[in-house]
């Protein structure tokens, strides 16, 4: 574990959200036999922490770079559980629709649930990751799910996430998507093939992880015309948040867009981009905690983003990309 220095650790501390920081304050002053349960609080924090050092003091390699495609860096997938077969989420002209599929498990069709959460979301920017680095569409993912795991940077055997991990990657290759933009569709499903994880209920055993998912030759165009580059860093410190993740690609996609003076951007839309599940009376307040939270553990491992929270609202300004563009 990477041990940071007085002044570094308090500049990221005070990034953190006010619970991890306070967990990891804890942590630092907590003697020695009574450290295991603080430990357990502080882990998030001090990821944040060493992926924050580590990000602001080298400068990404090619092993570092991730990609997401740009459309899916602005409207993101269900954070939490649909009910039903449809989920639509929009920003401005871009757009996401997804539709629930049907996947073979080994005894006829099961209809899958529309993905959510962070694990597809790790799960999408590594598969783009290698078919926009390798340039090709059909995509190695490890002969297990531990393996598959380990690639995208979860650690431990925990059998918890073997079971996300296989519904989720069923429910991703079943889905149908559509991604718009400003009078441009993108209709189809991103993955043409994929063998489902069926287990083996005569032994008991755990079944292998089918050792490649193919593409479709349609989102595989797409991805290389429209890919937008990330550090693969961020995304493994980050990797407990689906809200973080969004927010992260969303900076990633934006801010170096930006001209000139800066861009405001309230509460409402905001939260009509990123928090359609927020309801009730105390939607909106119940959103700008949650949003303001990720959004700290977001600067934490994108140090040169340029975000001022304001009255009403957050004021992006022009800030150098996480991956510098070629050219």
């Amino acid at each position: 574990m990477l041990r940071v220095g007085a002044s570094s650790f308090a500049e990221v501390q005070a990034l953190l959200p006010e619970p991890l920081a306070a967990a990891l304050r804890e942590r630092q002053q907590a003697p020695l036999q009574d450290e295991v349960p603080v430990l357990a609080q502080s882990a998030q924090a001090e990821r944040l922490i060493e992926a924050s050092v580590v990000i602001g003091s080298e400068a990404p390699t090619g092993r570092d770079f991730a990609f997401m495609h740009s459309v899916m860096c602005q409207v993101g997938l269900p954070r939490a559980k649909v009910e039903g077969e449809r989920f639509t989420r929009q920003s401005g002209a871009a757009w996401l629709n997804v539709q629930a599929g049907y996947l073979d498990e080994g005894r006829g069709p099961v209809l899958q649930p529309v993905p959510y959460g962070a694990m597809p979301r790790l799960a999408l920017a590594w598969l783009s990751t290698y078919a926009k680095r390798h340039n090709s569409r059909e995509i190695p993912i490890g002969d297990s799910a531990a393996e598959f795991l380990r690639i995208m940077g979860i650690k431990g055997d925990d059998g918890r996430r073997y079971t996300t991990l296989r519904k989720q990657m069923n429910a991703l290759a079943a889905c149908r998507l559509q991604l718009g933009y400003k009078g441009r569709t993108f209709n189809g499903q991103p993955v043409e093939q994929f063998d489902a994880w069926v287990s083996n209920r005569e032994t008991g055993q755990r079944a292998l992880w089918p050792g490649v998912m193919l593409l479709s030759e349609s989102f595989f165009t797409e991805l290389v015309e429209y890919a937008v580059p990330l550090d693969v860093r961020a995304l493994h410190a980050l990797k407990g948040s689906a809200l973080a993740l969004d927010v992260y690609t969303w900076l990633a996609h934006r801010l170096h867009r930006i001209d000139g003076r800066g861009v405001p951007l309230y509460w409402k839309p905001l939260r009509e981009q990123f928090g359609q599940e927020y309801q009730g009376k105390d939607a909106d307040k119940d959103f700008k905690k949650k949003f303001l939270i990720a959004l700290r553990a977001v600067l934490a491992v994108y140090p040169r983003a340029k975000v001022k929270q304001v009255t009403g609202g957050l004021l992006l300004m022009a800030s150098p990309p996480p991956i510098p563009y070629k050219g």
